[in-house]
């Protein structure tokens, strides 16, 4: 009986090709498990990651058993109370314990900053794609929409539309900050898409028939994802800074309603600075720390995003 050697030896090499193929991709690290070893190796960022799960959670769960209005009461009693006597960090000159509003308002700033984030950052990106991809007239006439918004006195706008507006809340000013804070992410973008969109890829693309939404989005997007990861931290931590800044100079959340701003507010006075600094320290520490943390902890998510796309080129 005849044996076909040669199907045997062609169903070997099919086959040694099939599990090379696959040890390959073991060997490939993912996207995740870079992201877990670049943590590994840099301490201090690891160390701000965990900061900000436990923070954002603390404030978070930790906001549902406090009563807002309650804490919001005067207490005559509790007149500048110091840390550590009847309350954990003291109270203000109105006797609202200072631990209460500070993790209602972490809760209330940081929500903001991340709904300003999400908002301002997507519309940013989107716009300044289209913007570079197409060029031409139509980049033309949406740069000089950007201009418009450049020249708008945004500081000085948003005091006049909250001041205006009678009933507003943590929703309306977040969608009123989306208006103006996505500019920089626009025109940050636009350049970026501006020379991907001469390389070879984008051009062979176009030549074997895709799509102008999928090479913008499935092809363009990842080459310019490190860029992003790190525009969108930094705005995160500085969206944080914009509520607070402008909640210290009373035009932020409404009244009564627990800010950091409102708690750094209290160094206005001067007594406070020296005398009772636990009104308006603790509040002051959280944000630098906070945003030390988030600044970190985006340069690893940066890294991890450079190695993913060395890996896939």
């Amino acid at each position: 009986m005849a044996y076909d050697f040669s199907a045997r030896d062609e169903f070997s090499e099919a086959e040694l090709l099939e599990i090379s193929k696959e040890a390959e991709a073991e060997a490939t690290p993912s996207t995740v498990k870079v992201m877990l070893n670049e943590f590994k190796a840099d301490k201090v960022a690891l160390i701000s990651a965990l900061f900000i799960i436990f923070f954002i959670l603390l404030v978070i769960l930790g906001s549902f058993f406090i009563n807002i209005p309650n804490i919001m009461e005067t207490d005559l009693m509790g007149y500048y109370a110091k840390p550590f006597s009847n309350y954990i960090l003291g109270a203000d000159s109105s006797g609202r314990p200072i631990f209460s509003q500070l993790i209602v308002g972490s809760r209330n700033s940081i929500l903001i900053a991340i709904g300003l984030t999400v908002i301002s950052s997507t519309f940013g990106i989107v716009y300044g794609m289209v913007s570079g991809y197409y060029g031409g007239y139509v980049d033309l006439a949406m740069q000089r929409v950007y201009d418009f918004m450049m020249i708008i006195p945004m500081l000085m706008t948003i005091i006049v539309i909250v001041t205006i507006i009678p009933n507003y809340n943590a929703i309306t000013l977040t969608l009123l900050l989306s208006l103006f804070y996505w500019m920089g992410t626009s025109r940050l973008v636009r350049s970026s898409t501006l020379a991907e969109a001469q390389k070879d890829y984008v051009a062979a693309s176009k030549t074997s028939g895709t799509s102008n939404f999928k090479i913008i989005f499935r092809e363009i997007l990842p080459n310019i994802a490190s860029l992003l990861i790190v525009d969108t931290t930094l705005s995160f931590a500085e969206n944080i800074g914009v509520e607070t800044g402008l909640s210290y100079l009373g035009f932020g959340l409404p009244d009564g309603t627990p800010s950091l701003g409102t708690l750094i507010a209290n160094a206005n006075d001067p007594n406070n600075i020296t005398q009772y600094w636990w009104t308006w320290l603790p509040a002051a520490v959280e944000i630098i720390l906070l945003c030390l943390a988030i600044s970190y902890v985006g340069q690893v998510l940066r890294r991890t995003a450079d190695s993913t796309q060395r890996k896939g080129s």
